[in-house]
């Protein structure tokens, strides 16, 4: 675990800092969830409350308790959670991965839109019950409220996220408060948790199972546990989502209590959750529930950030601007990802308008992600666990008949809005896809060379006098696994044309570690004094800073008498004591020669797109822009000769 995350240690702070920044999501459920299930064409009847209830305590149980509290928690990467944690442990387990984790990680984005708007219109249309206020406008101040969330992500959420904790508690114990003042009043209504009630709404009432897309909402927010894993610790998780869910279970019972006393009755836009306040607590709950709200969506858009960061690290997103706000390394700042959040946000407030119309897309994307995440934990029990195949059968086939239903369920809520969600988590899917596969297709047909064997070639330029110095340090960026090999262009780009002498030739690899804070170097040496080959591990989730490890790494071998460093001499030390450095970046293009099928013709053009418009390549390794030469070279794919040419007289 790193010395920047919170550990395992249980304290009381750890405790604080885990109600801020994991319940977010799943915390605020109890805002819309019981609206959801009753809607606006069912009456209130004692089967639809109790058997709501019940579905909601059941999934609490096997969803959230058991699958992510229980079981893929243990699945940590060195303390950190989420599923590109989980595909960097399993990637080398099993065929096809790939796809599985983009579908999984482009939902749970999708998410990340979808959740600040209802949550946060949910609380501020707590304001119209006040008196005067009926007819209040909520877009705008809905809009507001995310707008001034958004621009305040440049600053980091380090000194604001410590508040994050006492508040949430707070929240929750409002909560437990709330509902215990009516469940005292009818304390019968616990029979509710009975399993037989929620059998009962599923399989006699009539189109009973389809509520089940409402009873999902009240466990969205479980993907989260185990995505911000590492910024608490799995123990701290475990022992606070104890008093989480009691303080849930027992409002969800509270609000089951108050709609009895409405039995016969439609809800007409009614919120459960600020009806069963008393008057003089209305105010001072709608303000709490805001703020829950709040930091329902900073969680959501906190986990963006980094789930995005994650993906340009492993290649399935293109390289794009990354602030670190503070000295955190969890905490990451995407400028752009921040304003297609927002973007998205202020779309789906306009379009939905109300909290209830928004519900219709809320549910969807995340049942997608959650069944990608069991199909991924199929491997890490297998594999890591190593548990029985009849045991991993049996305790998965659970989870994927709940997933399945949950997801046939949400399927209905495709044409009321779920189109939106799914639309925006297939924009991430084609980017991510073309992304990755593209990279690919683009090192297709390499041609890799051996170093040594130019070793004597580039010796040779290097002090041949008449060619004018090209640069003291050369630095070439190889995709090559192999530290003996180098792309054979790289060697025409030094050689070719006007040949690049330098005093030192280096041959660069960044290796992506599937650990998240790996960061080392191994130096190969291919002729002493001249070539020299370096591997940087980084972690996936460092960002590189590939220059100035570079310098380190000169200037502890010029320490360790492994590098002269002749370019040191008094002369020189006089005007400049830094040695000019020059890295060659070799982009390629597709040749005309090449013919592509249509699936390689689109992901190419996307993948050809996604880097016209990305971040700089020199900043996004690390590199001074002024100290970076980028050349093109073709890429010959699927390259054709010409047969039908015919000379004529």
């Amino acid at each position: 675990m790193q010395d920047n995350h919170v550990s395992n240690k249980v304290t009381a702070a750890t405790l604080l800092i885990t109600f801020g920044i994991i319940y977010g999501d799943i915390g605020t459920s109890p805002l819309y969830v019981m609206k959801a299930i009753l809607g606006e064409t069912h009456s209130i009847q004692k089967m639809i409350v109790y058997g709501g209830v019940s579905c909601i305590f059941w999934t609490l149980v096997f969803q959230t308790s058991v699958k992510y509290v229980w079981l893929t928690l243990k699945a940590d990467n060195q303390g950190e959670g989420g599923i590109f944690s989980l595909y960097s442990l399993i990637k080398k387990k099993g065929k096809n991965l790939i796809i599985p984790t983009i579908i999984g990680a482009s939902a749970l984005l999708a998410d990340g839109i979808i959740t600040p708007p209802v949550s946060v219109s949910s609380a501020v249309e707590g304001l119209t019950m006040l008196d005067g206020l009926q007819d209040l406008p909520t877009i705008p101040i809905v809009i507001t409220i995310l707008s001034i969330l958004f621009l305040f992500q440049r600053y980091g959420t380090n000194k604001v996220g410590k508040i994050f904790g006492p508040f949430m508690f707070i929240w929750f114990s409002m909560l437990f408060g709330l509902g215990l003042l009516h469940i005292i009043h009818t304390p019968e209504i616990i029979e509710a948790l009975n399993p037989v009630y929620a059998y009962d709404l599923l399989a006699k009432y009539p189109h009973g199972f389809w509520l089940l897309g409402a009873v999902f909402l009240c466990t969205t927010g479980a993907e989260a546990l185990y995505s911000d894993m590492g910024h608490c610790g799995r123990k701290n998780i475990r022992i606070s989502w104890v008093y989480v869910k009691i303080c849930l279970v027992v409002n969800y019972l509270g609000q089951a209590s108050w709609l009895l006393t409405q039995e016969g009755t439609l809800l007409d836009g009614r919120n459960p959750f600020f009806e069963m306040m008393p008057q003089w607590f209305l105010i001072p709950g709608i303000m709490v529930a805001t703020g829950a709200a709040v930091i329902a969506s900073q969680a959501l858009i906190t986990g963006s950030f980094t789930l995005i960061n994650e993906a340009i690290n492993l290649g399935f997103w293109p390289r794009t601007m990354i602030i670190q706000p503070n000295e955190f390394k969890s905490q990451v700042y995407i400028p752009i990802i921040n304003f297609l959040l927002w973007c998205g946000c202020v779309f789906v407030v306009l379009y939905f308008e109300t909290s209830s119309n928004m519900e219709a897309a809320y549910g969807l994307a995340i049942t997608i992600t959650m069944l990608m995440t069991t199909f991924l934990l199929a491997y890490y029990l297998m594999f890591y666990l190593k548990l029985h195949k009849i045991i991993i059968a049996a305790i998965l086939s659970i989870f994927v008949v709940i997933e399945t239903s949950f997801f046939i369920a949400n399927v209905v809520k495709f044409k009321d809005g779920g189109y939106i969600a799914l639309l925006i988590a297939g924009i991430f899917l084609v980017v991510m896809y073309c992304s990755y596969y593209g990279k690919i297709l683009n090192s297709r047909n390499l041609k890799y060379v051996k170093i040594k064997k130019y070793g004597k070639i580039l010796g040779e330029l290097s002090e041949d006098k008449t060619i004018n110095k090209y640069s003291t340090f050369l630095f070439y960026l190889t995709k090559s696994t192999n530290p003996r090999n180098i792309e054979k262009y790289v060697m025409q780009s030094i050689l070719a044309k006007r040949p690049k002498r330098a005093d030192y030739y280096w041959f660069v690899n960044i290796n992506r570690d599937n650990q998240p804070y790996t960061l080392n170097y191994a130096i190969e040496p291919i002729v002493e004094q001249k070539i020299y080959r370096i591997t940087f591990n980084i972690g996936f989730r460092v960002q590189p800073k590939t220059e100035q490890y570079i310098k380190k790494v000169i200037n502890d071998m010029y320490i360790n008498g492994e590098l002269e460093l002749k370019y040191l001499n008094q002369n020189l030390k006089k005007y400049n004591q830094d040695p000019d450095m020059k890295f060659v970046l070799i982009e390629k293009f597709p040749s005309i020669e090449s013919t592509l099928t249509m699936k390689e013709f689109f992901t190419l053009k996307m993948y050809y797109l996604l880097k016209k418009i990305e971040y700089n390549i020199p900043k996004s390794f690390g590199l001074e822009k002024n100290d970076v030469v980028v050349e093109q070279v073709p890429l010959y794919y699927h390259q054709q000769t010409v047969k039908d040419l015919v000379r004529i007289k």
